[in-house]
């Protein structure tokens, strides 16, 4: 209901689904179908959801694993898919990203095959995945090159998914 009322304000948002924990596959399709239709209700002139991104559990040092011993349990292979059924139950959703910082820059990779058309951000600050022990990491550089070996071109983006010149001072920095 929040989102609703975000999109009727014309508040854009985006959508994730955290998932490979305690889940049941029925509520993983639940979940995109609801943020199908939450998306076909937004006002025309509304953005709405400009993207979604799936990422699977990590578990290292969460209470879930330390008290009930529940671990992540996506495999690469069904990561990918879940990108690749996101493409086909999400046709109002422009933008599909892969997180490769929960996957790794190899996943990711294929993903862009698979149906995700972005890569997500070299993350200058990030702490909740990389607590949870996430361990990748880029630079700018090796995200593009990522981007290139898997035969796209990359583009920088702003946070509306406008695209941007790359400055060259961001060419060898490290911000995770």
């Amino acid at each position: 209901e929040v989102m609703r009322q975000c999109h009727k304000l014309d508040i854009t948002t985006s959508s994730t689904m955290m998932f490979g924990h305690i889940e049941t596959i029925e509520e993983r399709f639940d979940h995109l179908v609801r943020m199908r239709a939450v998306q076909a209700e937004k006002p025309a002139d509304a953005n709405g959801f400009l993207a979604f991104i799936p990422w699977p559990y990590q578990d290292d040092g969460t209470l879930l694993n330390r008290v009930k011993g529940v671990t992540n349990d996506v495999t690469p292979t069904e990561y990918i898919r879940m990108i690749a059924l996101s493409r086909i139950m999400l046709p109002n959703i422009t933008n599909i990203q892969a997180s490769w910082l929960t996957v790794g820059p190899e996943v990711a990779q294929v993903c862009l095959h698979a149906g995700a058309n972005d890569m997500g951000s070299i993350m200058i600050e990030e702490n909740v995945v990389s607590a949870a022990g996430a361990p990748f990491r880029f630079t700018s550089e090796e995200i593009q090159q990522c981007i290139t070996d898997a035969g796209f071109t990359p583009r920088l983006r702003d946070q509306l998914y406008r695209f941007r010149a790359t400055p060259a001072p961001l060419k060898d920095k490290v911000f995770a």
